[in-house]
C-alpha cells in the first residue's frame, strides 16, 4: 500500500475515534443537565404542553394562601408573579420554607403539575438565586436590595 494512502487511512481512523468519543460525552453530559426556569418561562417555552421529559429546577416564590399539607404530602403553588406552577412534595419540608418565601423546587413536570423530588429554600435574607430575581425584578414584585 501506498504511503501517502496509508497516511490517509489513519487520519480518516483517528478522526473518526475523536468524533465518537465527542458525541459519546456530549450524550452522557446531556444526561445530567438540569435546566432552570421561572414559571414564566415554561410558560412561554412550552405552553400548554402536560409533560416536560427530563428533570427541571423552577424557581420563585410560594404563593400565599396556597400551601396544602396532607398525608405528609405538600402541595401548593410557585409564582413568579405572571403565572404560577403547583407543585406536589412527598418528604420533609425545609425549616425556612413559608409562604412568600423564596425557594427552588427540582423535579418532574408531569399532568400540568411539578412534581418535586427536592425543594431548596433561601438560607438568609439576602439571597436569592439570579434568575428568580431577575424574573421578579421585571415583574415589579422584587423587595430585596436592587443589584
Amino acid at each position: 500500500m501506498n504511503p501517502k494512502y496509508r497516511r490517509l487511512i489513519i487520519i480518516v481512523f483517528i478522526t473518526l475515534t475523536l468524533g465518537l468519543a465527542t458525541k459519546l460525552i456530549l450524550m452522557a453530559l446531556e444526561e445530567n443537565i438540569i435546566y432552570f426556569f421561572t414559571p414564566n418561562e415554561i410558560k412561554v417555552k412550552y405552553g400548554n404542553k402536560q409533560d416536560i421529559q427530563k428533570k427541571i429546577r423552577v424557581g420563585g416564590l410560594v404563593l400565599e394562601n396556597s400551601v396544602i399539607k396532607k398525608d405528609g404530602t405538600t402541595k401548593f403553588n410557585i409564582t413568579d408573579r405572571s403565572h404560577q406552577i403547583e407543585v406536589l412534595f412527598d418528604g420533609p419540608l425545609p425549616d425556612l420554607f413559608r409562604e412568600g418565601q423564596g425557594i427552588v423546587v427540582e423535579g418532574m413536570f408531569q399532568n400540568n403539575k411539578l412534581i418535586a423530588s427536592q425543594v431548596l429554600a433561601k438560607h438568609d435574607e439576602n439571597y436569592m438565586p439570579p434568575e428568580v430575581a431577575d424574573a421578579l425584578i421585571k415583574n415589579g414584585v422584587w423587595q430585596g436590595e436592587k443589584k
